[in-house]
């Protein structure tokens, strides 16, 4: 299981993202900096132990209305070779662990794989802050992502229940900047 530093990151990751998002065909601000907040999320477990897997959500309150971003993260202790250059968010100096490169999780194979691994009930989610603990919060509506068929990550996150009967939906919660909780699909399985 994955252990939560309780240090420093210089950059901070609120930092980082503040300067791709806008970059990002599916960034909803209109060109302004982002005013990003950690608004929840959760980790998963590489059984490696090489890449750290978190799933943030972050709310933008730059505009009239806040708005909720998925963005999965790989955390790395060497540059991931062979993805395109725009899957970099940047690099960050870890007080425990060193230079760290984070990536889009979209790009990173073992994001990737450990998130099919969570819709086909094999991997369990854990919680965002905390060490070891699983996030019971995080729930997996039917069991999915068989060879046949790919993920969409939600990036832009709408507050909706998935229903019941839909399979292979993974919902989970965030806050919006007024503390208000919600809960949304951030990933579904589809047939290719």
């Amino acid at each position: 299981m994955a252990s939560i530093h309780r240090t420093t990151m210089t950059p901070t990751k609120l930092e980082l993202l503040s300067r791709w998002l806008p970059k990002q065909s599916w960034y909803a601000g209109s060109g302004e900096t982002p005013d990003l907040v950690k608004a929840g999320g959760f980790r998963l477990d590489d059984p490696e132990g090489e890449v750290g897997i978190e799933f943030m959500v972050v709310a933008d309150a730059a505009g009239q209305e806040p708005v909720a971003y998925l963005v999965p993260l790989g955390y790395r202790g060497a540059a991931l070779e062979g993805v395109p250059d725009e899957a970099l968010i940047g690099t960050s100096e870890h007080g425990v662990l060193g230079t760290r490169w984070i990536y889009d999780g979209a790009h990173d194979p073992v994001v990737l794989a450990r998130l099919h691994a969570l819709l086909r009930g094999e991997a369990k989610p854990q919680q965002q802050n905390v060490s070891d603990t699983p996030d019971p919060t995080v729930i997996v509506h039917g069991a999915g992502a068989d060879q046949g068929a790919d993920v969409r990550i939600n990036r832009v996150l709408r507050a909706t229940e998935a229903e019941q009967s839909a399979s292979g939906r993974l919902v989970a919660g965030w806050s919006w900047p007024d503390g208000t909780a919600v809960r949304g699909e951030m990933a579904a399985v589809t047939p290719r």
